[in-house]
Protein backbone atom coordinates (compact mmCIF):
# COMPACT_ATOMS: atom_id res chain seq x y z
CA UNK A 1 0.00 0.00 0.00
CA UNK A 2 1.49 3.20 -0.79
CA UNK A 3 2.32 5.59 1.78
CA UNK A 4 1.97 9.17 2.15
CA UNK A 5 4.95 10.97 4.59
CA UNK A 6 3.73 14.42 5.44
CA UNK A 7 6.23 16.65 6.46
CA UNK A 8 5.55 20.00 8.06
CA UNK A 9 8.43 21.98 10.51
CA UNK A 10 6.72 23.71 12.82
CA UNK A 11 2.76 22.94 14.31
CA UNK A 12 1.56 26.35 15.53
CA UNK A 13 -1.72 27.40 14.52
CA UNK A 14 -0.73 29.56 11.07
CA UNK A 15 -1.76 29.25 7.83
CA UNK A 16 0.43 26.36 6.02
CA UNK A 17 -0.66 24.54 9.09
CA UNK A 18 -4.32 24.79 8.66
CA UNK A 19 -4.18 23.96 4.86
CA UNK A 20 -1.65 20.93 5.68
CA UNK A 21 -4.36 19.67 8.42
CA UNK A 22 -7.41 19.97 5.59
CA UNK A 23 -5.52 17.41 3.84
CA UNK A 24 -4.22 14.94 5.88
CA UNK A 25 -8.26 14.66 7.15
CA UNK A 26 -9.19 14.07 3.77
CA UNK A 27 -6.31 11.90 3.07
CA UNK A 28 -6.63 9.36 6.20
CA UNK A 29 -9.65 7.03 4.49
CA UNK A 30 -7.79 6.27 1.66
CA UNK A 31 -4.00 6.18 2.54
CA UNK A 32 -1.55 5.19 5.33
CA UNK A 33 -0.59 8.67 6.31
CA UNK A 34 2.61 9.38 8.22
CA UNK A 35 3.06 13.08 9.63
CA UNK A 36 6.41 14.29 10.91
CA UNK A 37 6.50 17.38 12.81
CA UNK A 38 7.52 19.21 15.57
CA UNK A 39 5.84 18.28 19.08
CA UNK A 40 7.01 20.95 20.98
CA UNK A 41 3.63 22.89 20.93
CA UNK A 42 -0.10 22.64 19.61
CA UNK A 43 -1.18 23.46 16.42
CA UNK A 44 -3.48 23.06 13.61
CA UNK A 45 -1.74 19.26 13.10
CA UNK A 46 -2.33 18.84 16.79
CA UNK A 47 -5.17 15.31 17.12
CA UNK A 48 -5.87 14.57 13.62
CA UNK A 49 -7.70 11.11 13.42
CA UNK A 50 -6.20 8.47 11.42
CA UNK A 51 -2.50 9.20 10.55
CA UNK A 52 0.55 8.35 12.87
CA UNK A 53 2.68 10.80 13.76
CA UNK A 54 6.25 11.12 14.36
CA UNK A 55 8.35 14.10 15.79
CA UNK A 56 10.93 15.62 13.73
CA UNK A 57 12.96 17.10 16.80
CA UNK A 58 11.88 20.71 15.76
CA UNK A 59 11.64 23.63 18.31
CA UNK A 60 11.11 27.26 17.54
CA UNK A 61 14.12 29.57 19.21
CA UNK A 62 13.92 33.15 19.10
CA UNK A 63 17.46 33.22 18.29
CA UNK A 64 18.28 33.04 14.99
CA UNK A 65 21.92 31.15 15.36
CA UNK A 66 20.58 28.70 17.29
CA UNK A 67 17.24 27.95 15.63
CA UNK A 68 19.22 27.73 12.64
CA UNK A 69 21.13 24.77 14.19
CA UNK A 70 18.88 23.08 15.56
CA UNK A 71 16.65 23.47 11.85
CA UNK A 72 19.68 21.62 10.17
CA UNK A 73 20.05 19.16 13.04
CA UNK A 74 16.05 18.54 12.80
CA UNK A 75 16.55 17.86 8.87
CA UNK A 76 19.45 15.20 9.36
CA UNK A 77 17.57 13.70 11.77
CA UNK A 78 14.48 13.43 9.28
CA UNK A 79 16.82 12.35 6.47
CA UNK A 80 18.41 9.71 7.83
CA UNK A 81 15.17 8.34 9.91
CA UNK A 82 13.58 7.65 6.17
CA UNK A 83 15.87 6.31 4.90
CA UNK A 84 15.08 2.93 6.06
CA UNK A 85 10.90 3.88 6.15
CA UNK A 86 10.46 5.28 2.53
CA UNK A 87 9.85 3.01 -0.32
CA UNK A 88 10.24 3.81 -4.32
CA UNK A 89 6.70 3.74 -4.31
CA UNK A 90 5.67 6.38 -1.76
CA UNK A 91 4.99 10.14 -1.72
CA UNK A 92 7.29 12.24 -0.25
CA UNK A 93 5.13 15.61 0.71
CA UNK A 94 7.36 18.25 1.82
CA UNK A 95 4.53 21.45 3.10
CA UNK A 96 6.73 25.04 2.69
CA UNK A 97 9.90 24.42 1.71
CA UNK A 98 11.43 24.27 4.71
CA UNK A 99 11.43 20.50 5.50
CA UNK A 100 14.38 19.86 2.85
CA UNK A 101 15.76 16.85 4.90
CA UNK A 102 12.83 14.84 3.84
CA UNK A 103 12.84 16.16 0.35
CA UNK A 104 16.44 14.95 -0.05
CA UNK A 105 15.66 10.91 1.89
CA UNK A 106 12.64 10.85 -0.82
CA UNK A 107 15.14 11.87 -4.07
CA UNK A 108 17.52 9.35 -2.54
CA UNK A 109 14.70 6.35 -2.48
CA UNK A 110 13.46 7.29 -5.49
CA UNK A 111 9.96 8.23 -4.37
CA UNK A 112 7.64 10.72 -5.21
CA UNK A 113 8.68 14.01 -3.78
CA UNK A 114 5.73 16.51 -3.83
CA UNK A 115 6.31 20.19 -2.51
CA UNK A 116 3.68 22.97 -1.11
CA UNK A 117 4.50 26.41 -1.65
CA UNK A 118 3.15 28.54 0.26
CA UNK A 119 5.93 31.48 0.92
CA UNK A 120 8.15 33.68 -0.98
CA UNK A 121 9.12 36.15 1.52
CA UNK A 122 12.47 33.90 3.17
CA UNK A 123 14.93 36.05 4.75
CA UNK A 124 18.12 35.76 4.63
CA UNK A 125 18.41 35.91 0.85
CA UNK A 126 21.02 33.06 0.98
CA UNK A 127 18.52 30.51 3.10
CA UNK A 128 15.77 30.89 0.85
CA UNK A 129 18.06 30.14 -2.35
CA UNK A 130 19.64 27.27 0.16
CA UNK A 131 16.19 25.66 0.61
CA UNK A 132 15.07 26.62 -3.31
CA UNK A 133 18.31 24.37 -4.40
CA UNK A 134 16.62 21.21 -2.90
CA UNK A 135 13.74 22.26 -4.47
CA UNK A 136 14.85 22.05 -7.46
CA UNK A 137 17.41 19.02 -7.23
CA UNK A 138 14.71 16.73 -5.54
CA UNK A 139 11.14 17.89 -6.19
CA UNK A 140 9.44 15.46 -8.81
CA UNK A 141 6.41 18.12 -8.87
CA UNK A 142 5.86 21.24 -7.27
CA UNK A 143 2.04 22.86 -5.31
CA UNK A 144 1.40 27.18 -5.92
CA UNK A 145 -1.27 28.53 -3.43
CA UNK A 146 -1.59 30.74 -5.90
CA UNK A 147 -1.04 32.87 -9.19
CA UNK A 148 1.19 34.82 -7.92
CA UNK A 149 3.63 32.47 -6.23
CA UNK A 150 3.76 30.67 -8.71
CA UNK A 151 5.29 33.88 -10.91
CA UNK A 152 7.22 35.30 -7.95
CA UNK A 153 9.00 31.40 -7.84
CA UNK A 154 8.86 30.20 -10.99
CA UNK A 155 10.59 26.80 -10.89
CA UNK A 156 11.38 24.19 -13.94
CA UNK A 157 9.50 21.27 -12.57
CA UNK A 158 5.61 19.85 -13.34
CA UNK A 159 3.48 22.56 -11.03
CA UNK A 160 -0.28 23.20 -9.96
CA UNK A 161 -1.98 25.63 -8.92
CA UNK A 162 -4.25 24.65 -5.94
CA UNK A 163 -6.19 27.59 -3.91
CA UNK A 164 -6.72 26.61 -0.08
CA UNK A 165 -10.53 26.23 0.97
CA UNK A 166 -12.23 26.96 3.62
CA UNK A 167 -13.31 23.94 5.47
CA UNK A 168 -17.10 22.49 5.53
CA UNK A 169 -17.18 22.64 8.93
CA UNK A 170 -15.92 26.21 9.30
CA UNK A 171 -18.38 27.29 6.17
CA UNK A 172 -21.31 25.38 8.34
CA UNK A 173 -20.52 27.54 11.65
CA UNK A 174 -19.86 30.77 9.81
CA UNK A 175 -23.37 30.18 7.41
CA UNK A 176 -24.81 29.71 10.89
CA UNK A 177 -23.81 32.74 12.93
CA UNK A 178 -23.69 35.16 9.55
CA UNK A 179 -25.46 38.68 10.69
CA UNK A 180 -27.89 40.54 8.26
CA UNK A 181 -27.18 43.80 10.53
CA UNK A 182 -24.26 45.95 10.63
CA UNK A 183 -24.26 46.56 14.69
CA UNK A 184 -20.93 45.57 15.64
CA UNK A 185 -18.27 48.12 15.42
CA UNK A 186 -15.06 45.54 15.86
CA UNK A 187 -12.30 45.56 13.56
CA UNK A 188 -10.32 42.70 13.46
CA UNK A 189 -6.60 41.57 12.81
CA UNK A 190 -5.14 37.55 13.00
CA UNK A 191 -1.49 37.79 12.88
CA UNK A 192 1.91 36.46 13.68
CA UNK A 193 3.28 39.10 16.21
CA UNK A 194 6.16 40.69 13.92
CA UNK A 195 6.10 44.15 12.51
CA UNK A 196 6.15 42.98 8.78
CA UNK A 197 2.76 41.29 9.39
CA UNK A 198 1.23 45.09 10.17
CA UNK A 199 1.07 45.00 13.78
CA UNK A 200 2.49 48.62 14.77
CA UNK A 201 0.39 50.06 11.19
CA UNK A 202 -2.48 48.18 13.52
CA UNK A 203 -2.11 49.97 16.79
CA UNK A 204 -2.18 53.50 14.55
CA UNK A 205 -4.96 52.63 13.23
CA UNK A 206 -7.14 51.48 16.26
CA UNK A 207 -5.47 55.08 18.22
CA UNK A 208 -6.79 57.18 14.58
CA UNK A 209 -10.32 55.50 15.02
CA UNK A 210 -11.36 55.89 18.73
CA UNK A 211 -15.00 55.16 17.89
CA UNK A 212 -14.50 51.39 16.72
CA UNK A 213 -12.89 48.53 19.05
CA UNK A 214 -10.38 46.22 17.38
CA UNK A 215 -9.25 43.10 18.40
CA UNK A 216 -5.79 41.99 17.72
CA UNK A 217 -5.69 37.94 17.30
CA UNK A 218 -1.23 37.26 17.70
CA UNK A 219 -0.57 33.93 17.01
CA UNK A 220 2.06 33.80 20.20
CA UNK A 221 1.75 33.45 23.83
CA UNK A 222 0.39 35.82 26.83
CA UNK A 223 4.53 36.02 27.04
CA UNK A 224 5.18 37.37 23.60
CA UNK A 225 3.22 39.53 24.12
CA UNK A 226 3.88 41.49 26.67
CA UNK A 227 7.68 41.33 25.18
CA UNK A 228 6.97 42.55 21.77
CA UNK A 229 4.99 45.55 23.57
CA UNK A 230 6.74 46.43 26.83
CA UNK A 231 6.27 49.57 28.19
CA UNK A 232 4.01 50.92 25.12
CA UNK A 233 1.08 52.61 25.84
CA UNK A 234 -1.46 51.03 24.08
CA UNK A 235 -5.15 52.64 22.45
CA UNK A 236 -8.17 52.19 25.11
CA UNK A 237 -10.09 50.37 22.24
CA UNK A 238 -7.56 47.64 21.78
CA UNK A 239 -7.53 44.07 22.70
CA UNK A 240 -4.82 41.40 22.43
CA UNK A 241 -5.24 38.10 22.67
CA UNK A 242 -2.55 35.26 22.57
CA UNK A 243 -2.73 32.03 19.88
CA UNK A 244 -6.94 30.84 19.31
CA UNK A 245 -7.47 27.48 18.30
CA UNK A 246 -11.27 28.75 18.26
CA UNK A 247 -11.63 31.91 15.69
CA UNK A 248 -15.15 31.58 15.21
CA UNK A 249 -16.01 33.86 18.33
CA UNK A 250 -13.91 36.90 16.70
CA UNK A 251 -15.60 36.70 13.54
CA UNK A 252 -18.82 36.40 15.25
CA UNK A 253 -18.25 39.98 16.47
CA UNK A 254 -16.34 41.35 13.95
CA UNK A 255 -17.58 43.81 11.22
CA UNK A 256 -13.92 44.23 9.10
CA UNK A 257 -11.11 42.47 8.99
CA UNK A 258 -7.93 43.50 8.36
CA UNK A 259 -4.52 42.07 7.22
CA UNK A 260 -1.69 44.77 6.74
CA UNK A 261 1.39 42.81 5.93
CA UNK A 262 3.90 44.99 4.62
CA UNK A 263 4.65 44.41 1.08
CA UNK A 264 7.96 45.62 0.88
CA UNK A 265 8.76 42.97 3.48
CA UNK A 266 6.21 39.95 3.00
CA UNK A 267 4.20 39.40 0.37
CA UNK A 268 0.93 37.54 1.33
CA UNK A 269 0.91 34.64 -0.85
CA UNK A 270 -2.77 33.39 -0.33
CA UNK A 271 -4.37 34.73 2.24
CA UNK A 272 -6.47 32.83 4.38
CA UNK A 273 -7.68 34.64 6.95
CA UNK A 274 -9.06 37.13 4.53
CA UNK A 275 -11.27 34.24 3.47
CA UNK A 276 -12.18 33.10 6.57
CA UNK A 277 -13.74 36.68 6.70
CA UNK A 278 -15.44 36.67 3.66
CA UNK A 279 -17.05 33.30 4.54
CA UNK A 280 -18.74 35.24 7.40
CA UNK A 281 -19.59 38.10 5.00
CA UNK A 282 -16.95 40.19 6.37
CA UNK A 283 -15.00 43.31 3.85
CA UNK A 284 -11.18 42.77 4.25
CA UNK A 285 -8.61 44.91 3.95
CA UNK A 286 -5.52 43.41 2.27
CA UNK A 287 -2.56 44.73 0.80
CA UNK A 288 -2.60 45.60 -3.25
CA UNK A 289 -0.04 42.85 -4.02
CA UNK A 290 0.25 39.07 -3.61
CA UNK A 291 -1.83 36.28 -3.86
CA UNK A 292 -4.28 37.79 -1.34
CA UNK A 293 -4.98 40.74 -3.73
CA UNK A 294 -6.13 37.97 -5.94
CA UNK A 295 -8.99 36.28 -3.46
CA UNK A 296 -10.00 40.32 -2.48
CA UNK A 297 -11.82 41.86 -4.92
CA UNK A 298 -10.96 45.62 -4.65
CA UNK A 299 -14.11 47.79 -4.19
CA UNK A 300 -16.39 44.77 -4.24
CA UNK A 301 -15.70 42.56 -1.55
CA UNK A 302 -13.03 44.43 0.19
CA UNK A 303 -10.44 46.84 -0.33
CA UNK A 304 -6.81 47.03 -1.60
CA UNK A 305 -4.74 49.17 1.09
CA UNK A 306 -0.88 49.19 1.96
CA UNK A 307 -1.46 49.14 5.78
CA UNK A 308 0.86 52.32 6.46
CA UNK A 309 -1.71 54.15 4.35
CA UNK A 310 -3.62 54.93 7.85
CA UNK A 311 -5.26 57.72 6.93
CA UNK A 312 -6.84 56.45 3.83
CA UNK A 313 -7.44 52.99 6.07
CA UNK A 314 -9.20 54.87 8.90
CA UNK A 315 -11.45 57.00 6.30
CA UNK A 316 -13.08 53.93 4.64
CA UNK A 317 -13.84 52.14 7.85
CA UNK A 318 -15.29 55.60 8.78
CA UNK A 319 -17.31 55.48 5.55
CA UNK A 320 -18.41 51.57 6.03
CA UNK A 321 -19.70 52.68 9.63
CA UNK A 322 -21.94 55.67 7.78
CA UNK A 323 -23.59 53.41 4.66
CA UNK A 324 -25.28 50.69 5.55
CA UNK A 325 -26.29 49.97 2.57
CA UNK A 326 -22.78 50.06 1.55
CA UNK A 327 -21.39 47.78 3.44
CA UNK A 328 -24.28 45.09 3.01
CA UNK A 329 -23.66 45.52 -0.65
CA UNK A 330 -19.67 44.14 0.18
CA UNK A 331 -20.55 41.97 2.41
CA UNK A 332 -23.06 39.95 0.73
CA UNK A 333 -20.36 39.83 -2.46
CA UNK A 334 -17.42 38.79 0.11
CA UNK A 335 -19.49 36.02 1.03
CA UNK A 336 -20.76 34.94 -2.23
CA UNK A 337 -17.49 35.20 -3.79
CA UNK A 338 -15.74 33.11 -0.65
CA UNK A 339 -18.49 30.10 -1.24
CA UNK A 340 -16.50 29.09 -4.61
CA UNK A 341 -13.70 28.10 -2.73
CA UNK A 342 -14.99 24.35 -1.91
CA UNK A 343 -13.26 21.98 0.12
CA UNK A 344 -14.86 19.04 -1.55
CA UNK A 345 -12.87 20.50 -4.78
CA UNK A 346 -9.50 21.12 -3.00
CA UNK A 347 -9.58 17.72 -1.58
CA UNK A 348 -10.47 16.06 -4.95
CA UNK A 349 -7.88 18.28 -6.95
CA UNK A 350 -4.88 16.76 -4.28
CA UNK A 351 -5.76 13.06 -4.43
CA UNK A 352 -6.46 13.68 -8.05
CA UNK A 353 -2.23 15.05 -8.19
CA UNK A 354 -1.54 12.57 -5.95
CA UNK A 355 -2.96 9.28 -7.50
CA UNK A 356 -2.03 9.97 -11.45
CA UNK A 357 1.42 10.33 -12.61
CA UNK A 358 3.32 13.59 -12.41
CA UNK A 359 3.42 15.02 -15.97
CA UNK A 360 6.60 14.94 -17.97
CA UNK A 361 5.47 18.33 -19.11
CA UNK A 362 4.80 21.60 -17.07
CA UNK A 363 1.38 21.67 -16.41
CA UNK A 364 -0.76 23.65 -14.42
CA UNK A 365 -4.35 22.82 -12.80
CA UNK A 366 -6.57 26.11 -11.29
CA UNK A 367 -9.02 25.62 -9.39
CA UNK A 368 -12.10 27.08 -10.60
CA UNK A 369 -13.17 30.29 -7.85
CA UNK A 370 -14.92 32.72 -10.43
Amino acid sequence: MTKIFAFHLLNDYSGSPKVLGQLLKGWADDYSVQLYTSDSTPGFLSGIEGISYHSNSYRFHPFIPLRLLVLLFSQLFTLFSLLFKVKKEDVVYVNTILPFGAAIAGKIKGARVIYHIHETSINPKVFKQFLLFWVKVCATEVIYVSNFLANEEPLDKPRHILWNAIEDDFRKKAEAHRRTGVESSNVLMLASLKKYKGVDEYVAIAAACPELDFDLVANASEQDIAAYFGQQKLPVNLTIYPAQRDVHPFYQRAKVVMNLSRPEEWKETFGLTALEAMIYGLPVIVPPVGGIAEIVKDGQTGFHFNGKDTRSIVSILRALKASPSRYQSISEAAAAHAATFSETHFLEQSLRMIEGPPSPELGVVFQNVE
